[in-house]
């Protein structure tokens, strides 16, 4: 399993991750289980559908049948709409134990007419507190949106709707953790955070509006997948393009970064690399690197 890992992790280096949109959209019966709530989670539409409810007894959730060491991974989500306020619904991708890797999206909800929270994390070797925060420039209640998590041994990139948003630079010259060598599960859940998730507690979950429900479709995998031990990298992996140019596995295209200055600019709310009173003693190493 570790030569095999570190194998793959030699051969990823080289390989062209970015592949834009989801012309194949997998099926969540044979990609993903339902792990918890019950009837509340659903698969319809022939596989091609998904949706967690949560309610007053319990939220819900899933995770993939596979596990995966570097990709690009696509889900369109449309979130819980009207008041969503206390709830979240995080999709990510983990490892298991103690000294686990993870790299999350989390939607915080809020009241009806105001914005969703986008939360972003990194954890590895059971590490996170790397967190960036983020306004949407769309509704994500009224449609379908993609999310994305393009893992490469490099850098870590989130998109929504093809547009980074946040890169996390591998700085382990700087001894800093870097998540390369656990392979990782997608999870996904509904759930009600209303301790902390809406302006940090204060407001909390309007039980008379549940069930509360978010839907999912258009996943799709452009990655390797680790099973016992041995590993297979999907040629979509390893040709990808933007705007029919074609990327290095170690770049964003100018026009990316011009959209990643963009949302950083007019769209992020909070920044662990800014947070002076959070870090009064001096910021994390990676945070000289964390600029695009």
């Amino acid at each position: 399993m570790g030569r095999s890992i570190q194998n793959l992790t030699m051969l990823v280096t080289v390989l062209v991750l970015t592949m834009v949109g989801t012309a194949y959209s997998g099926n969540f019966n044979e990609e993903f289980d339902l792990t918890w709530g019950e009837h509340r989670g659903q698969i319809f539409g022939g596989g091609k559908m998904l949706s967690l409810s949560l309610d007053r007894v319990s939220g819900s959730g899933f995770k993939s049948k596979k596990e995966y060491l570097f990709g690009r991974i696509d889900m369109q989500l449309k979130l819980v709409a009207g008041n969503s306020a206390g709830t979240v619904t995080a999709y990510y991708l983990s490892s298991e134990g103690p000294t686990h890797d993870e790299i999350d999206f989390e939607f915080l909800g809020n009241e009806t007419g105001k914005p969703y929270v986008l939360h972003t994390n990194v954890f590895a070797q059971g590490k996170g507190n790397r967190e960036q925060q983020f306004y949407l420039w769309f509704d994500p209640t009224k449609n379908f949106h993609t999310y994305s998590l393009v893992w490469r041994p490099q850098h870590i990139i989130f998109m929504v709707d093809n547009v980074p948003i946040r890169v996390f630079n591998n700085a382990e010259q700087l001894g800093v953790p870097f998540p390369k060598k656990q392979p990782m599960r997608i999870y996904s859940s509904l759930w009600n955070a209303d301790d902390w998730a809406t302006r940090g507690g204060l407001v909390k979950t309007d039980w008379s509006k549940a069930p509360f429900t978010a839907y999912y479709r258009g996943f799709n995998a452009a990655a390797c997948t680790v099973s016992s031990g041995s590993s297979y990298c999907d040629p979509k992996f390893k040709s990808s393009f933007t705007n029919g140019e074609s990327q290095a596995a170690t770049e964003l295209n100018a026009y990316g970064r011009r959209r990643l200055r963009w949302v950083q600019k007019y769209f992020m709310i909070y920044d662990y690399c800014s947070d002076v009173k959070r870090f009064s003693q001096g910021f994390p190493p990676e945070c000289r690197r964390s600029r695009v």
